[in-house]
C-alpha cells in the first residue's frame, strides 16, 4: 500500500520540550520504508527550530511553518490533496484551529485521522468540560489513533462517539536506540530522563527524589528541561536538556534508569512512553513505576523492575548487583526487538488503514 500522508505534529527534526518525537521519528520513519510518502507539518514555536537534533531526513519531507494563524491554515490547504491528513495532538500552536481545519480540508476519498499523543490528558480534558471544542469534532474525524491507552482510552473515545480508535504503542528503532560505550558525564546510580511537566513533577518527587534522598551515598543524575530552579538533594546532579544523540549514552551509563510516567498515563495503563523502549533497546535496566499493562511489554522482575513508590525504588537499587542489571538489560533489549519494533506497529497502522473504506485514489473500497 502507498500512500501520501500529510502529518500536523510537534516537530518531527527536534525534541527540545518535544516528548513525541522519538515516537513520530520511528513511526514515519517505518512508515516510509513501506512506501508511503510523508511530509510533515510543524510550527517554529517554542525555540525547537533553534534546538534541532534532527536534520532533514530522506524519509519525510518537512515543512516548518511561521507561529501564525494564517500560516497554519495554509499549510492544511498545502497538504489537502494527500490521501491521508493526521492532526496530532499537542502540536503547540493554534491545535483548535488545526483540529477544524484538517476536517474542512477532507477531500473526496481521502482520510482525516486525529492521533492523539496524551491521549489520558485529552479525555480527562473533554470530560471535564463538555463544551471542549474538540469533543465535538471526535465523531467527524474517520479515525483515532493514539500512543497508548489500551481499552480504558478506546472505550473513553467511543463513548464520544470516535468512529474507530486504535492504540498505536510506542516502540524500538532498533538502528536509533542501542547499547553505546558508557559516558563519564551520565554516570551514577541512577538516571532519569524527562522534562518537568505540571502532571509529572509530583511523581518525580516521589519515585526519584526520594530514593535518592534516602541513599546519600549515592549519585543520581537527572537530564530533561525546567528542572534548573528546583532544589534538589545534594547526591543529584542535573545534566540539563540531553539531545536525542545523547540518550544511549545516558541509558548505558547509569547503573539503572528510571522511568516515572505521567499522573494520567499510569491512571489509565496501558501507556509505555518512548523512554521505556529506549532504554530496553539500548540494553539498560530499567527500573519504572508501577501501571496496568507493563507485562505486556516486558516481565516484571525479569525484564524489568517495577516499583509503587519511592521505598522500593530505593529497595530495587539496594539490591541490585552489575551482572543482575545488566541480564535484566540484556532480556528486555531481546523482548523489545523481538515483538516491539516500528516496524510493527508500522505494519499494525497499514492493516488499519487497508480495512477502512476509502483508499489511495479516491476509490471506494
Amino acid at each position: 500500500m502507498s500512500l501520501e500522508i500529510a502529518f500536523f505534529g510537534s516537530s518531527l527534526v527536534s525534541a527540545y520540550w518535544n516528548g513525541a518525537a522519538t515516537y513520530y521519528r520511528g513511526i514515519i520513519r517505518a512508515l516510509h520504508e513501506r512506501g508511503y510518502r510523508i511530509t510533515f507539518y510543524e510550527p517554529d514555536a517554542f525555540g525547537r527550530q533553534q534546538h534541532r537534533d534532527l536534520p532533514d531526513p530522506d524519509w519525510a519531507t518537512v515543512v516548518v511553518y511561521p507561529e501564525e494563524a494564517g500560516e497554519a491554515l495554509r499549510a492544511v490547504d498545502q497538504a489537502a490533496g494527500s490521501d491521508l491528513v493526521v492532526k496530532a495532538s499537542g502540536v503547540g500552536a493554534f491545535d483548535e484551529l488545526l483540529e477544524r481545519a484538517v476536517l474542512a480540508a477532507r477531500r473526496p476519498g481521502s482520510l482525516v485521522a486525529f492521533w492523539d499523543v496524551d491521549a489520558p490528558a485529552t479525555l480527562d480534558r473533554v470530560d471535564g468540560n463538555p463544551s471542549d471544542p474538540f469533543r465535538a469534532l471526535i465523531p467527524e474525524y474517520d479515525l483515532i489513533f493514539t500512543y497508548g491507552g489500551g481499552d480504558p482510552v478506546v472505550h473513553a473515545y467511543q463513548r464520544l462517539g470516535a468512529r474507530l480508535c486504535v492504540p498505536v504503542y510506542n516502540a524500538l528503532d532498533p538502528a536509533t536506540h542501542h547499547p553505546v560505550p558508557p559516558d563519564p558525564r551520565f554516570g551514577g546510580t541512577l538516571g532519569f530522563l524527562g522534562n518537568r511537566l505540571p502532571d509529572r513533577e509530583e511523581r518525580v518527587e516521589e519515585f526519584f527524589l526520594l530514593p535518592a534522598g534516602s541513599r546519600p551515598e549515592g549519585t543520581f543524575v537527572l537530564g530533561g528541561s525546567g528542572w534548573g530552579d528546583r532544589p534538589l538533594p545534594a547526591n543529584v546532579r542535573y545534566v540539563g536538556h540531553v539531545y536525542t544523540r545523547d540518550h544511549n549514552a545516558f541509558n548505558c551509563t547509569p547503573e539503572a534508569v528510571l522511568n516515572v510516567s505521567r499522573e494520567s498515563m499510569a491512571r489509565y495503563g496501558f501507556s509505555p512512553p518512548t523512554r521505556v523502549f529506549e532504554a530496553a533497546g539500548a540494553g539498560a535496566c530499567l527500573i519504572t513505576d508501577a501501571w496496568e499493562g507493563i507485562e505486556l511489554f516486558l516481565e516484571p522482575g525479569s525484564e524489568v523492575l517495577v516499583a509503587a513508590d519511592g521505598e522500593e525504588v530505593a529497595a530495587h537499587l539496594e539490591r541490585l548487583t552489575p551482572t543482575r542489571a545488566r541480564a535484566i538489560g540484556d532480556r528486555a533489549r531481546r523482548r523489545i526487538i523481538e515483538h516491539h519494533t516500528y516496524a510493527r506497529r508500522a505494519a499494525q497502522v497499514e492493516a488499519v488503514l487497508e480495512g477502512l473504506p476509502r483508499v489511495a485514489s479516491g476509490v471506494e473500497g
